[in-house]
């Protein structure tokens, strides 16, 4: 089978900032990357590292994918192009694991009975396939209730509102020593580092033609993950119906009544928003 695109979207949390997510799709894959915003300065020339590795790692996949290597393979690849690309551009060695760009991401590789999905992080996809329920694929729904639970505690702490943004110094020392977790344990995310293939998340889906399937990164999915606005199957139905342009615009009017967090706790007021909607066939 392949893809086909229906509709697309992509928006920055802040219009005046780098949007640091990023999304690519042929007829044999579609990808969406969610760049880690930088907590301190910045490594790589450019906008940011953050939008670095997303926009990088999702072209060098689906380069890959062209070539003809299957989903891990190009996994691989793509890693090791990053580590490499990251090694001779870099203007200086990271001191700490936080200064290194990484990003979540969600690659679907259609094949001739369904899809391979391999993810890190909190991207995630959701499918629908014929009259059955939408099946999430990820773990989006519970990383963002700990993320949730995380900003409303160190704001509790600090005796600020959740939203307050990443770069408050009351902020900064937790959110970077969670960051320098990143490529150990079961905390591996999509970076300048090769062996973080062997650590990717797989799933294989059997799908019929015609499927849906609504790749999204966190600050899409947080209409129904973080804000509560939409069941899975709900939101998959208004991506058909509404359109993500509409969805968008709702999202960031969700955002717009709650600027400081206070209802919905979170660490920006709002996140870079990605979605793409394809369909197998």
């Amino acid at each position: 089978m392949a893809l086909e695109v229906l509709d697309s979207l992509s928006l920055p949390g802040d219009p005046a900032k780098a949007n640091e997510d990023f999304f690519s799709h042929d007829a044999g894959a579609a990808v969406v990357l969610d760049g880690a915003t930088p907590l301190g300065d910045a490594l790589m020339p450019g906008p940011s590292d953050a939008a670095w590795i997303a926009q990088f790692g999702a072209r060098r996949l689906l380069a890959h994918l062209r070539d003809g290597n299957g989903a891990r393979k190009a996994l691989r690849g793509a890693l090791a192009d990053a580590q490499k690309s990251f090694e001779a551009l870099r203007r200086m060695p990271p001191q700490e694991k936080w200064q290194t760009p990484c990003a979540s991401m969600m690659l679907a590789v259609p094949g001739e009975e369904g899809a391979e999905f391999l993810w890190f992080g909190d991207c995630a996809a959701l499918i629908k396939d014929g009259d059955a329920a939408v099946t999430v694929v990820g773990e989006s729904f519970d990383k963002r209730a700990a993320e949730a639970q995380r900003a409303q505690a160190l704001a509790k702490e600090k005796n600020l509102p959740p939203a307050s943004g990443l770069s408050r110094p009351e902020f900064i020392g937790s959110l970077r020593a969670t960051r320098n977790r990143i490529n150990s344990g079961n905390y591996w995310l999509f970076s300048p580092d090769a062996k973080a293939a062997a650590h990717v998340s797989r799933r294989v889906v059997k799908l019929s033609p015609g499927a849906l399937v609504l790749l999204s990164t966190d600050g899409f999915l947080a209409l129904a993950s973080d804000y509560g606005l939409y069941s899975p199957d709900s939101l998959m139905a208004a991506a058909q119906s509404k359109g993500l342009a509409a969805l968008g615009e709702e999202l960031r009017a969700t955002e717009a009544g709650d600027p400081g967090g206070e209802k919905f706790a979170r660490f920006k007021k709002s996140d870079d928003a990605t979605a793409l909607l394809v369909r197998l066939g």
